[in-house]
């Protein structure tokens, strides 16, 4: 080159014009490969020989060491040049996987979810934290991004059916949200039957593999068995189906026997009348609540806790085992303990005339359950009855009983103390839960709504009341240099977020509600009011359900904010060590306090309550679906069958229909509704005729046909037999 052009500026050609189109699409996508097919499928190019000319310039790059071949004819950008021509953000979240492949990921770093196409979701599943970096923004388009990082897999255990065929087998997850089939070797079918439940774990994930590899480590049975069916559940859902051999014999060796030595520092309360309020079908009573009268006309009531870890000790393998469970689930059909059955329904189960070593909260209070003395320690108590909630409700009621003087003053005072805390500023929220009749085989064979009364709020205002207190004896005692209360686990309830508090109150207002949003102490009053309006009403489920999302999760955790639900500055959970491992840090940390020990590591104990949260979500998961697939099977046979039901969501599917009397969920198509063309007003909560104006509208009444049931997918498809349509 001479010296007359060598600074000249070199002439934007049309092959350099293409060069750039082509790195700008590799800049986009800079951890996708292409083949030149791909790429000029990309860039709208279809003849041959611009697609020759791709071809060429692909090459070229890959010769300057801009791209590289990773697979035969396929190429990717250079990782040294990504940061050259991709000026993006790299932010790291939580990926929530949906069944078509794409993909969002959350992250607290930005105010939107970061959407992910199928191609660039880098083998990540659902749950996974992931390294997501940003694409540029485009206009007013979402924020979209690629996965270049597994930061950590959040599930590597799933249930399904497995495939077996002579060279491979492959098992078809249960979840919507798993999408993607494991390759399974023959070697590694631990042997299973073709069709059986099954349990993998994952292995691998080749990079050039379209399936996930793994291996099966447990053969749950034949599908659609009862007992198959709610051990899938628990699997599914992170938790072990059995006891290890180390924790069972630890349980063994606990004598169910109190030693005059236990006794000797703890508060005597086996001659003061106690009782256990409970289902009828419980057998771990964690909790017993005493009442005697005082010589200044004051009530003295005692909330007695099982003394669980009296018996558990750390570092032992019980105890281990019960961090890892975090806490137990209830299912339809059965319970999966945190501890073997030898301590949470017999050692440490307040059962009726037997003495039993507690954890208490004892509470003197004046006929109008205000707090006068107050009094956390270690008991012995004997339990004189134990009640289940239906006896003690008939009492309030006005039959006869064993103790109703007792349990009518309890009544009494618990009716203050949940007016006062009303007063306050605790929300309302109202809950249902559905019970099954079940056979010897766990068929359902009849359904209904179970409704909490008061017998039910009576040992909820108790129990409230020392977990309360129990905060605010730790919480409120500042030591220390700096003033500082003692590391706690709290359990705290966030304010919600201004966004979706206004899109509630806008969702309600269109529904003929009304939410105030002026301040805390109007809204929690229009709270109450709206949720006490729409009970029994059809719009009731959805305003119910969305009005929980709106709020946030309550969580544990050792910063404490208290419960904005409640409105209690400091609240924990004391009240049930023998279901829940919180409850026992809580025990064991009051302890530590009582007998003067220095406070423990802040950050420790956080990882601990980011773990029982995160086991507790799991465990509510396993619940709700327990409940789902016994409803499917309720309705298995009442195919063809009418039912009651109301709207209770409409989608550009369908509506979906609440049936009444099991409170099970179906959808009913928008093709199947055939007397007109309906499209959806999303706006105003209905579905619109186009033709005739007939309207669907979220709340409103139905009649509906069961058309099918899919049990295993958990799915009812509907059909409306009744006009039911009105003018818009």
């Amino acid at each position: 080159m001479s010296k007359t052009n060598k600074h000249r500026p070199k002439k934007r050609t049309l092959k350099n014009s293409f060069i750039q189109q082509i790195i700008n699409v590799f800049a986009h996508h800079p951890h996708t490969t292409y083949n030149y097919k791909q790429l000029s499928r990309v860039l709208g190019i279809g003849d041959k020989s611009s697609r020759q000319l791709v071809h060429d310039m692909m090459l070229k790059l890959e010769k300057d060491n801009v791209i590289e071949q990773v697979q035969k004819g396929k190429f990717r950008l250079q990782e040294n040049h990504i940061e050259d021509f991709v000026k993006t953000k790299v932010i790291e979240g939580q990926v929530d996987l949906k069944k078509t492949g794409k993909a969002y990921v959350i992250t607290d770093e930005l105010k939107e979810d970061v959407f992910i196409a199928a191609n660039n979701t880098y083998h990540a599943l659902n749950g996974d934290t992931v390294k997501v970096r940003l694409f540029p923004k485009r206009g007013n388009h979402k924020i979209e991004g690629q996965i270049i990082e597994i930061v950590e897999r959040k599930k590597l255990q799933y249930v399904g059916v497995i495939e077996i065929s002579k060279k491979f087998a492959f098992m078809i997850p249960d979840k919507e949200s798993m999408p993607y089939d494991f390759f399974i070797p023959l070697d590694s079918i631990n042997n299973a039957q073709n069709g059986d439940k099954v349990l993998v774990t994952f292995v691998d994930w080749p990079e050039h593999s379209r399936n996930p590899f793994g291996k099966v480590i447990k053969v749950l049975g034949k599908p659609g068995d009862n007992n198959v069916e709610m051990l899938s559940i628990v699997a599914d859902n992170d938790f072990p189906l059995s006891f290890p051999k180390q924790v069972e014999e630890e349980a063994k060796h606990i004598e169910n026997k109190i030693f005059p030595k236990d006794i000797a520092k703890r508060k005597d309360y086996r001659d003061v009348f106690t009782c256990t309020i409970d289902p009828a079908d419980a057998k771990d009573f964690d909790d017993a609540i005493s009442l005697q009268k005082l010589e200044n006309g004051h009530w003295e009531v005692g909330v007695h806790i099982a003394d669980v870890t009296h018996y558990v000790t750390p570092g032992s393998a019980l105890d281990k085992e019960a961090y890892e469970r975090g806490t137990s689930i209830y299912l339809v059909d059965r319970t999966i303990p945190m501890l073997p059955e030898q301590l949470s329904n017999l050692v440490c189960s307040l059962r009726p005339n037997e003495e039993k070593l507690t954890f208490s909260a004892i509470f003197e209070l004046d006929e109008n359950a205000k707090v006068h003395k107050e009094w956390i320690g270690r008991t012995v108590i004997k339990s004189d009855r134990r009640y289940a909630y239906e006896e003690v409700q008939a009492m309030i009621d006005g039959e006869d009983g064993d103790y109703k003087t007792e349990l009518l003053k309890l009544h009494q005072l618990s009716s203050k103390l949940r007016e006062e805390r009303f007063k306050k500023g605790s929300i309302n929220f109202k809950s249902e839960e559905i019970r099954f009749d079940l056979d010897e085989n766990g068929k359902p064979l009849s359904a209904h709504v179970k409704v909490q009364k008061e017998a039910n709020w009576l040992i909820e205002d108790f129990m409230l009341l020392a977990n309360k207190k129990v905060a605010e004896y730790v919480g409120m005692k500042k030591t220390g240099k700096d003033h500082k209360a003692k590391t706690f686990v709290y359990r705290i309830h966030d304010v919600p977020n201004q966004e979706k508090l206004q899109q509630f109150s806008e969702m309600v207002n269109k529904l003929g509600y009304h939410i105030s949003l002026s301040s805390r102490k109007s809204f929690v009053y229009s709270m109450n009011r709206l949720l006490d309006d729409i009970a029994g009403k059809g719009e009731e489920k959805l305003i119910e359900t969305v009005s929980v999302r709106t709020m946030a999760k309550a969580v544990y955790s050792t910063h404490n904010i208290g419960h904005y639900g409640l409105s209690f500055k400091y609240y924990t959970h004391f009240t049930s060590p023998i279901r829940r491992y919180p409850d026992m840090m809580v025990h064991r940390l009051l302890q530590r306090y009582m007998d003067g020990k220095p406070s423990v590591d802040e950050g420790e104990y956080e990882e601990y309550c980011e773990h029982v949260s995160e086991m507790e979500r799991k465990s509510s998961q396993a619940e709700r679906e327990s409940v789902k697939y016994k409803q499917m099977e309720y309705m298995l046979d009442k195919v063809g069958k009418v039912f009651e039901g109301s709207i209770s969501g409409v989608s550009k599917w369908g509506l979906f229909v609440e049936i009444t009397e099991v409170k099970s969920e179906g959808l009913v198509s928008l093709q199947s509704i055939a007397d007109d063309y309906y499209y959806l007003d999303e706006d105003n909560y209905r579905i619109v005729g186009r033709s005739f104006g007939n309207e669907y509208r979220l709340g409103d009444s139905v009649k509906v046909k069961v058309k099918q049931v899919n049990l295993m997918k958990r799915q009812m498809d509907l059909e409306i037999v009744k006009e039911n349509t009105k003018k818009s």
